[in-house]
């Protein structure tokens, strides 16, 4: 499901509420088949170039993309942290503070458009962003290129990958197939939905029938649990109003497209691993599971649910953390 809601309140609860009403159609079909559940299990075979992962491994972990030879693209995705750095923005070289908080790295490559706003349609024209950027890497292509055309090691890499060796165009599809590597399957949830019966606990259960009867699902469904839609931040209530402060990065999708209709849109981040990556949301301002849960009952769902629920519903993400 690709789709994106507009921004005028009542058209985008209309649209909310079309959704919803597929989630409680989900709910109410029998859960014994995976095909007629919302969310699907992580593919376990990703089948790619074994070279050119081990080259993108070693480009997303080296420091030289970086103007001050300081930062790698692991700085702010941390893959013993859950592909994050754990905090509300992330810092950028010479300490710069960035303006949003560092998405996860796992399973990306299972999102429909990549970065908050999803002005990157691909894992290979992420890989630009960063490295462009003043607040994150501050360099360019020209300059790597530089560096790494200076390492024997490197380059011999590349001509084994690529007939045409170290090339823009080429250290970004090495560390784009490194990324599509980083997926994590065989979460306790994907052993639950292809049949293991002691996978998940009643409560969990118990967690996710509620995260589908509420309507969280809405948006929050495919194999990626998410990342696969735009969304209003703030449906059901000016999110951005009762926060204060609003930045350019609160503008989300508007900074893409200049479409008044998209200010506050932002492509719905997956839950898969979302146990390992607070602070939650663009701004990292939810600390906790149940402090995020809080927000998006009251300005998405907009509606009103018992601690207990909460409880519960807090539980079911916990067994989407997969393997890697």
């Amino acid at each position: 499901m690709q789709s994106t809601f507009p921004n005028h309140r009542g058209t985008a609860r209309t649209a909310f509420a079309t959704a919803f009403a597929v989630a409680l159609l989900v709910v109410a079909l029998p859960s014994t088949a995976q095909t007629e559940e919302p969310i699907k299990p992580i593919a376990a075979d990703t089948k790619l170039d074994a070279k050119k992962v081990a080259l993108g491994d070693k480009l997303f972990h080296d420091k030289r993309l970086s103007k001050d030879n300081s930062m790698s693209c692991a700085s702010c995705h941390n893959l013993s942290r859950g592909g994050v750095d754990s905090l509300p923005t992330s810092i950028g070289i010479g300490g710069a503070k960035g303006p949003i908080n560092a998405p996860t790295v796992f399973n990306s490559s299972l999102n429909f458009r990549q970065f908050w706003d999803g002005r990157a349609a691909t894992l290979e024209e992420q890989a630009a962003g960063p490295v462009h950027n003043p607040k994150e890497m501050g360099s360019n292509w020209a300059e790597v290129l530089g560096k790494l055309a200076k390492d024997g090691a490197v380059v011999d890499q590349f001509k084994q990958s690529y007939p045409d060796g170290l090339q823009v165009k080429n250290v970004q599809d090495a560390i784009a197939t490194f990324e599509r590597s980083l997926t994590t399957p065989n979460s306790r949830f994907d052993r639950h939905l292809k049949g293991e019966k002691s996978a998940l606990s009643a409560d969990e259960l118990r967690g996710y029938q509620l995260f589908k009867s509420y309507g969280c699902v809405a948006c929050h469904q495919g194999v990626n649990a998410g990342g696969n839609m735009f969304q209003t931040f703030g449906v059901m209530g000016d999110y951005f109003a009762k926060r204060g402060g609003v930045t350019a990065a609160d503008l989300g999708r508007f900074n893409v497209t200049k479409d008044e209709a998209d200010k506050h849109m932002f492509k719905v981040p997956s839950l898969r691993n979302v146990a390992l990556t607070a602070p939650y949301f663009h701004d990292g301002s939810a600390k906790t599971l149940p402090d995020a849960v809080d927000v998006m009952f009251k300005y998405q769902l907009g509606r009103p649910a018992s601690a207990q629920d909460k409880e519960l519903i807090v539980k079911f993400p916990h067994t989407l953390t997969g393997e890697y």
